[in-house]
């Protein structure tokens, strides 16, 4: 077997291990904290090729299926993107002051009007959920981000980013226009079909990407769990507290449309892709770092943690018998 084949195999098996793999990656990153601090500088890098791996998973010919029925996606998307940054920045900015509040406040803004993460169609077919509607719908935020995102963050944290909310829209607009021109290329470069065949393969290197920006966001995790226990694990438990609750919350809002669907719109609401306002905003502060790297854990741990649930709802609605 030739080296580039087994480089393929090893993928392969990778992308197969999924959200282990993923999870796995940050307690590696909490145990290393050197190699957390050399892989830092290559989050941005590590983001570009996530969305590029996420843009050639997405088969184009399905997409015009899924968008016959525009109501639900475009419901969601203002349910998304605009309805939460909207009510979560409002009650942001009605808590309080001080500087840890200004720093904390910026980071929570950034991920109330983030996109939802990437690998929420994967997570959604994980679980057994919707993973076409949360598809189109992940296409439909992603558009509309480069508008909203920089709207919300000027308007509720404009004194507290460090980068005019034009610029993030060109940042934004660079990563995704220029993610989905990069998979375009390839994609005509090697065709559909094997472009399809090899989704093992764009998994593995995706898991790759995802390390990357795991690992690097757990550089001063363990040393800040040491020094300041009570900020982290306060942190930590708001950031499952946000996560799931607007999981829990979109569930409900959208439980008309059934079961399947309004969970895997609640999955792609309660996680927020934060690496993507990490390399587009830049230059953010310590504590901002410290809370993304934190809410990385539901993300990843999710679909783990809400596998049994998801599985006894699905259940529940069977016929008897």
């Amino acid at each position: 077997m030739s080296m580039l084949a087994r480089v393929f195999e090893a993928l392969a098996w990778l992308g197969r291990q999924g959200t282990r793999a993923i999870a796995a990656s940050i307690f590696i990153g909490l145990a290393l904290p050197p190699l957390a601090a050399l892989f830092k500088p290559l989050v941005a890098p590590a983001i570009f090729c996530l969305l590029v791996f996420a843009f050639l998973r997405v088969n184009p010919l399905a997409l015009r299926s899924e968008f016959a029925r525009p109501r639900v996606v475009l419901f969601a998307t203002f349910w998304i993107m605009v309805a939460i940054p909207l009510a979560l920045g409002t009650a942001y900015a009605a808590l309080g002051s001080g500087e840890l509040w200004n720093a904390l406040s910026l980071a929570l803004i950034l991920q109330a009007a983030a996109p939802p993460i990437m690998s929420a169609p994967a997570f959604a077919a994980l679980l057994g959920l919707d993973a076409a509607l949360a598809l189109a719908t992940l296409i439909a935020t992603i558009t509309v981000t480069p508008l909203t995102t920089p709207f919300f963050v000027g308007v509720f944290a404009r004194e507290a980013l460090p980068l005019d909310p034009p610029m993030l829209a060109l940042r934004l607009l660079f990563f995704l226009a220029g993610s989905f021109l990069v998979a375009a290329f390839i994609r005509w470069l090697f065709g559909r079909d094997r472009v399809l065949a090899a989704r093992e393969q764009v998994d593995g290197l995706s898991v790759v990407a995802l390390f990357v920006f795991a690992v690097a966001l757990m550089e001063s995790v363990a040393a800040r769990l040491i020094a300041e226990p009570a900020l982290v694990l306060g942190l930590l438990a708001l950031s499952f507290g946000l996560t799931f609750g607007l999981m829990a919350l979109t569930a409900l809002v959208f439980r008309p449309i059934g079961i399947e669907r309004a969970l895997a719109l609640g999955l792609e609401c309660g996680n927020r892709n934060l690496g993507l306002m990490l390399a587009a905003a830049g230059g953010l502060s310590d504590i901002v770092w410290l809370y993304f790297a934190l809410a990385q854990f539901p993300i990843y741990l999710g679909p783990q943690l809400l596998s049994p649930l998801v599985r006894r709802l699905l259940r529940s609605r069977l016929p008897a018998g």
